[in-house]
Parts: C-alpha cells; sequence; structure tokens
C-alpha cells in the first residue's frame, strides 16, 4: 500500500533518537533497577491544588466540547502574564493548544511553505526537524561550539541566512543544553528578523527553570510584536507534562489561522484541562519555587559528583532540567558511549548526536530524579568513563619509555 510522503518527512533521526530511552522503559518494566536520565519528565507530581481543580471541574460537568481557541479566562491569564514581562497583548494574540509541542507543529503549519529555510541552532531539540519539514520547509542547522558551552552566536546566524530564509527557530532556555540567550544577544537577532523580514519563533518551555540569569521575553523588542510566536506550557515549570496543555502567542491573524487549523485537528483541549490551568496562572502554587530549587541542587550534584573525574566533563548549565556531559576522552561515540552505560551501569541518557553533530562526544543526562540517586549516578557513569578510556590506552607508556 502507498503512504504519503509526510511519512518520511516526519521519520529518520530524530525519532529514533528515543530508542535506548524505550529500551531503557522495557527493561524496566522487565525488573531490571534502571535509572531513567533520557527524558525531560519531571519526577515531581503535579500540585495538589492544580489536580483537585480539575477533578472539581469535571464533577461540575466540564466534559462537552470546549472553544477551539481556549477558554476566555485561560487566554486571559496567558496573556496576562507576558503583558507583565512588558508585552502589549492580550486574549486574541493566544489560542490553547494540546501541549508546545502541538502548539509548535500547528505555528509552523501556518507560517511556513515548501522550499521555506528556518535556522535552527544545533544541537537542537530532537523533534524540530521533522516538525519543519512536515510543512516541506528546511530546516538549516547552525553549528553551536562546544567549545563555547554551546552558546549561541548570532553572527553565526546571520552567515546563514539566505533569500529562502522565513523563520529563526530559537528555544530558551535552551534543550539539550540549558543555555540562556542574554538581552544583548536578543537585540541583535531582533534587528536580523527586521532587516530581513524573518519570523521569530521562540519555544519558551523552560523560562521558569532559570538558576542564574534571567529570561528575556524578545517579542516586547522594537518592532517584534508583530513578527514574533511565542509557544510554552505548564509541562516543566508544574510538573503536568501528561495533562498536554500549552498555547501559542503571536498575532491576531495567526491566532485565527491556527484556530482554523485547530478546528480541524483538536476541535479544543478539555475543559476541565483548562480550569485547572487557569488556576495554576492565577494562583502559582507553593511547590514551583521548590521544585525550582530541586533542580538547581541536582545540578550542583552531578557537577560535584563529576568533577574530579578525569574521563567525562559536565557544562553546567544555568537553566533548565539537563545536562550536558563531555565523554571524549573515552574514545567512543555518543551512541557507543549511552549504550554501554544502559547496558553496564542501568543508566539512560540521550547520545548528543541526536540532537546535532555539534553534540558529537557528548550525552544528555535528565535532572529527573533526587539529587542522591542522581550523585550515584554520575558516579556510576564516570566510571563506565574511566574503564572505557583505559580500554583505549591500556597500557600506558611509562615516562622512561619515551626518553
Amino acid at each position: 500500500m502507498h503512504y504519503s510522503r509526510l511519512t518520511d518527512r516526519i521519520a529518520g533521526e530524530g525519532a529514533a533518537a528515543w530508542d535506548i530511552h524505550y529500551r531503557a522503559l522495557a527493561r524496566q518494566a522487565a525488573g531490571d533497577d534502571i535509572t531513567l536520565l533520557s527524558v525531560g519528565d519531571p519526577d515531581f507530581a503535579t500540585p495538589t491544588p492544580i489536580v483537585e481543580r480539575a477533578v472539581a471541574s469535571l464533577r461540575g460537568g466540564a466534559t462537552h466540547y470546549s472553544d477551539v481557541q481556549g477558554k476566555l479566562a485561560l487566554r486571559q491569564a496567558i496573556a496576562d502574564g507576558y503583558r507583565q514581562q512588558g508585552l502589549d497583548v492580550g486574549p486574541d494574540n493566544v489560542i490553547v493548544m494540546a501541549g508546545a509541542q502541538c502548539g509548535l507543529y500547528a505555528a509552523a503549519q501556518c507560517l511556513l511553505d515548501p522550499g521555506d529555510e528556518v535556522l535552527v541552532p544545533e544541537p537542537s531539540y530532537v523533534t524540530y526537524e521533522a516538525v519543519l519539514r512536515a510543512t516541506g520547509a528546511e530546516l538549516v542547522q547552525v553549528p553551536l561550539s562546544s567549545e563555547a558551552d554551546f552558546s549561541l552566536d548570532p553572527v553565526a546566524l546571520e552567515a546563514a541566512i539566505t533569500p529562502q530564509t522565513r523563520a529563526i527557530l530559537l528555544n530558551s532556555p535552551h534543550n539539550p543544553t540549558g543555555q540562556l540567550i542574554d538581552a544583548d544577544t536578543w537585540e541583535v537577532i531582533a534587528a536580523l528578523c527586521r532587516r530581513h523580514d524573518l519570523w521569530l519563533i521562540t519555544d519558551e518551555v523552560y523560562a521558569e527553570l532559570i538558576f542564574e540569569g534571567q529570561h528575556f521575553c524578545p517579542a516586547t523588542l522594537e518592532g517584534m510584536t508583530k513578527r514574533s510566536v511565542i509557544v510554552s506550557s505548564l509541562s516543566k515549570s508544574h510538573a503536568m507534562t501528561g495533562w498536554r496543555l500549552g498555547w501559542v502567542l503571536g498575532p491576531e491573524a495567526l491566532i485565527e489561522h491556527l484556530t482554523h487549523l485547530a478546528l480541524c485537528m483538536l476541535y479544543g483541549c478539555p475543559d476541565f484541562i483548562q480550569d485547572a490551568a487557569c488556576d495554576a496562572l492565577q494562583t502559582p502554587p507553593a511547590e514551583l519555587l521548590a521544585m525550582r530549587e530541586a533542580y538547581r541542587a541536582r545540578r550542583d550534584a552531578v557537577c560535584g559528583a563529576l568533577a574530579e573525574s578525569t574521563a567525562v566533563t559536565a557544562i553546567r548549565p544555568p537553566a533548565g532540567m539537563f545536562l550536558m556531559v563531555d565523554i571524549r576522552a573515552t574514545g567512543l561515540s555518543s551512541q557507543s558511549f549511552a549504550d554501554r552505560l544502559l547496558d553496564e551501569e542501568g543508566i539512560s541518557v540521550l547520545s548528543g548526536e541526536a540532537f546535532g553533530p555539534s553534540a558529537a562526544g557528548f550525552v544528555r543526562l535528565s535532572l529527573t530524579v533526587d539529587a542522591e540517586h542522581l550523585t550515584a549516578a554520575s558516579l556510576r557513569l564516570a566510571a563506565c568513563a574511566e574503564r572505557a578510556r583505559a580500554e583505549l590506552s591500556p597500557t600506558p607508556a611509562k615516562e622512561a619509555d619515551c626518553l
């Protein structure tokens, strides 16, 4: 039987990146003691007030069709959050989606045509390529240097712009590296967008998980409101990954197009989930600060545990729930090391190469277990790396032999 060309565009390395995670899940289901550090799913429970609001809404009968664009009260609450950042927006600038992933896919469908190019720094989140290629557009990778801790260089962005460039897609705080784009860099990027008439799509799902530095919304810059598209959700900040509640904020015309798409795709998000999300935004639970501080402590625990290793080096991230570990001294590829770590130590991490060639020789570790278990896992990771490096040079030359 024949399948559409879309099926080819949405498959590939991005989809295959999760194979090791699925293998770890299968071993865990079989009873093996596996430490899952391969996915960004918070180990915290959704704060109780949010859960109770959803239950009350269900019991109150919120089980029918909802507003396709999203409940007005929720859209207003989302818009209010951006107004506090200095953005002149209202509920008509917002559409509620089934998670940020859905929001990004829908936005791409409404912004891009076949042949368009979208600049994306790499390493980048593994689903970006499929999201963009589903539209017929092409992802143009702009490499980030590991020697600069994967910080974004706007000069490299500008060098990648061609007449076919339609948009720049940026993620800050960044997945997988946890790096932040600072205000000065955003100014330069905004100038690029204005000069070349580009859309700026920003994935801000980790904006509430910053340890050092501040989040900056580039849509607040001169001339950027009309060309900025913000995608975000409650998944990471509120430990609500399974609730599938996110949004897109942008110009009213874009939101109207997205509503037409949602009408034939989603037909609205569940009312009871929207009621819970509205409460989450209007009355932020006390647990949010505690969760952020826990991620900070976990980051510090991993960096501390790996600090003495001569086989691996951790890049200390200022934000997010991930950490990149340099394993190049082992002589193994990222994927080979990740496979070995799972086989020998029962720890699953993602290969850096899954996020792009610039992360070759790195693995991504998720801060999704408590600090004590992360410390133990990090020490075992370092031990695995030491063994691999010893096999690379099993008999180090004595000083005398070199004379």
